[in-house]
C-alpha cells in the first residue's frame, strides 16, 4: 500500500508557495460558503414553515372560538385556496367544513388526536386534497360536556418552491462567488509575497557576486517588513564578522611570521658563521623569541576560548585587595605599590581570569610607566548609576596608574581591539602583540563589569585604568569562602 501510493503522490502537480497559500483559502472558502448554504437553507425551512403554522392557528383559534359560542357557520369560511378547515367531536364525526373540505372523512385519524392538546402534524397530501406536503394543526374547542376539536390543513408546496429556489440560486452562484474570490486571492497572495519574492532575488545577486550588500526592505511596516530588518541586521553582522575574522588572521599572521622570520635569520646567520658565532647570544635571542611566538599562541587560544564561552565557569568570591598584592609582589622594579583599601573588598568571579584581568594591566603599566605603578581599590559611592544603569553601590573600584606617556583620548577605545598597538608600543623588545587589553576586556565582561581609561590624578602625565566589578551583596562578605 505505502509503495504503491508513493509513486501516485510524486506524480501530483508541485505547487508553490502562492498555489498552495489560495488553494488552502479557497478550499475554506468554499467549505464555509457551503455550510452557510446548509444553515440558510434550513433557517429558511424553519422560518416559512413556522409562519405556514403560525397562520394555520390563527385560524383554528377563530373557528374555536365560533365553536365556543356555538355559532359555527356550514360551510367555514376560510381565505385561500390552499386551506382546509375541519371541526371534529371525539367519536371523530365532522360537525363542520370548509367548502373545499371533505365532509365524510377527517384529515386526520383520530388515532394521531391527542385531544385538550395543540399539535402540528404531517399528512398525505392525498388524504386533502391539496398539493405537496400537508402540514395540520389541531386546537381544542368546544365544551367539556360537548368537546370538538378544529383541524387546519395548510400546504406547503410554496415552501418547498421557496427553498428549491433559494438552493437552486445558492448551487449557481456559489460556484462563481468562488471562482471570483480565488481570482482576488491570487492577485492579493501575489501582492503579498511580492517583497519575499524580492528578498529571495536580493538575496541570490548578494550570493552570487559574494560580497557586501542589504536586501531591499518594503515601505509597510508588516511581518516582511521586519524579516527584512532583521535580515539586513544579521548580514551586517555577518559582514562585520567576516572583516573581523580576516583582520584577524591577518594580524595572527604577520605577528606569528616576525618571531618565526627572527628564529630563522639567527639560525641562518649560525649556520653560516659558525666560527665565529656567540651562541650564548644566539640562544638568548631564539629564547626570546620564542618565549614571545609561545604567549601569541597562548593569547590567540584564550581569545578562541573565550569566543566559544563567554559564559565564566567556576565562579566564587574573590578578595580585590589580597589579588592586587599578590600581582604587585611580581614587579620589584619599576616598584609597583598597592595602596591597602579599608575593608576586605570580595567580588564573585573566576580567580584565575581575574588574576590575568590584572597581570595583563600592570604588564602594560609596568612598559610605560616612567618611575611607578599604583594599585588601588575601594567601593563606588552608592549615589548615582554605573556601567549599564546598575547602582554605583553595587561595584569596587580597581585602579591601576601609572606614571607614563598616557594615551591620547581618540586612542582610547580603539586599543582594546586584537591587534592594536600604538606606534610608540610597536618595538620587539617591548613583546607585546596588542592582545592584552582585549582579553583584559572580555574577561571583564565575563565577569559582569567594566573598563575604562582616564587621565591620571595630579599634575603628572599617565594613565588610570579604571576597572569596575561587581561587590558581592552586604553580608555575603563577612566570610564568602
Amino acid at each position: 500500500m505505502t509503495g504503491a501510493g508513493r509513486p501516485w503522490r510524486g506524480r501530483l502537480p508541485v505547487l508553490g508557495l502562492r498555489g498552495r497559500l489560495m488553494a488552502i483559502g479557497v478550499f475554506g472558502l468554499a467549505v464555509g460558503l457551503a455550510l452557510g448554504g446548509v444553515v440558510l437553507l434550513g433557517a429558511l425551512g424553519f422560518v416559512l414553515q413556522r409562519t405556514v403554522d403560525t397562520e394555520a392557528f390563527r385560524t383554528a383559534d377563530a373557528v374555536a372560538l365560533l365553536a365556543a359560542e356555538d355559532a359555527l357557520p356550514d360551510p367555514l369560511p376560510v381565505a385561500g385556496g390552499q386551506v382546509r378547515v375541519q371541526v371534529i367531536d371525539a367519536q371523530g364525526r365532522i360537525r363542520a367544513a370548509s367548502i373545499d373540505a371533505d365532509r365524510l372523512v377527517p384529515m386526520v385519524r383520530p388515532q394521531r388526536l391527542d385531544p385538550g392538546r395543540r399539535q402540528r402534524l404531517e399528512v398525505p397530501a392525498e388524504r386533502v386534497g391539496l398539493a405537496g406536503p400537508v402540514r395540520v394543526v389541531t386546537v381544542p374547542a368546544g365544551t367539556a360536556a360537548d368537546p370538538l376539536t378544529v383541524l387546519v390543513a395548510r400546504s406547503m408546496a410554496d415552501v418547498r418552491h421557496s427553498t428549491h429556489v433559494v438552493r437552486v440560486i445558492l448551487l449557481v452562484a456559489f460556484p462563481l462567488l468562488v471562482a471570483v474570490l480565488a481570482g482576488v486571492a491570487w492577485r492579493v497572495v501575489g501582492a503579498t509575497l511580492r517583497p519575499v519574492e524580492a528578498l529571495r532575488r536580493g538575496a541570490e545577486e548578494i550570493t552570487g557576486r559574494a560580497g557586501t550588500g542589504r536586501l531591499p526592505v518594503p515601505a509597510s511596516a508588516d511581518e516582511i517588513h521586519r524579516l527584512a530588518v532583521t535580515l539586513n541586521g544579521m548580514l551586517a553582522r555577518l559582514e562585520s564578522a567576516r572583516a573581523r575574522q580576516r583582520a584577524f588572521v591577518s594580524d595572527a599572521a604577520h605577528e606569528l611570521r616576525s618571531p618565526l622570520t627572527n628564529i630563522r635569520t639567527e639560525l641562518e646567520v649560525a649556520q653560516r658563521l659558525a666560527d665565529r658565532t656567540d651562541w650564548t647570544t644566539v640562544t638568548g635571542n631564539l629564547l626570546a623569541d620564542t618565549e614571545r611566538l609561545s604567549r601569541l599562541v597562548d593569547d590567540l587560544l584564550l581569545l578562541a576560548r573565550l569566543d566559544e564561552a563567554p559564559q565564566a565557569r567556576g565562579t566564587g568570591p574573590v578578595e580585590l585587595g589580597g589579588l592586587l598584592t599578590e600581582v604587585a609582589a611580581r614587579y620589584p622594579s619599576p616598584p609597583v605599590r598597592v595602596l591597602p583599601p579599608t575593608g576586605l573588598l570580595w567580588t564573585l568571579g573566576n580567580v584565575d581570569e581575574l588574576r590575568r584581568v590584572v597581570a595583563n594591566l600592570v604588564d602594560n603599566a609596568v612598559r610605560h610607566a616612567r618611575g611607578s605603578v599604583l594599585l588601588a581599590a575601594e567601593t563606588t559611592p552608592p549615589a548615582g548609576t554605573g556601567r549599564g544603569g546598575a547602582p554605583s553601590g553595587a561595584y569596587h573600584l580597581v585602579t591601576v596608574t601609572d606614571d607614563g606617556p598616557g594615551i591620547p583620548v581618540i586612542d582610547r577605545e580603539r586599543v582594546f581591539d586584537r591587534f592594536t598597538r600604538l606606534d610608540d608600543g610597536r618595538a620587539r623588545d617591548d613583546g607585546g602583540a596588542g592582545l592584552g587589553l582585549a582579553i583584559v576586556r572580555e574577561l571583564v565582561r565575563r565577569a559582569g563589569g567594566g573598563i575604562t581609561l582616564t587621565d591620571a590624578d595630579g599634575q603628572r602625565p599617565g594613565l588610570r585604568v579604571c576597572l569596575l566589578l561587581p561587590a558581592l551583596p552586604a553580608g555575603d562578605g563577612d566570610d564568602p569562602r
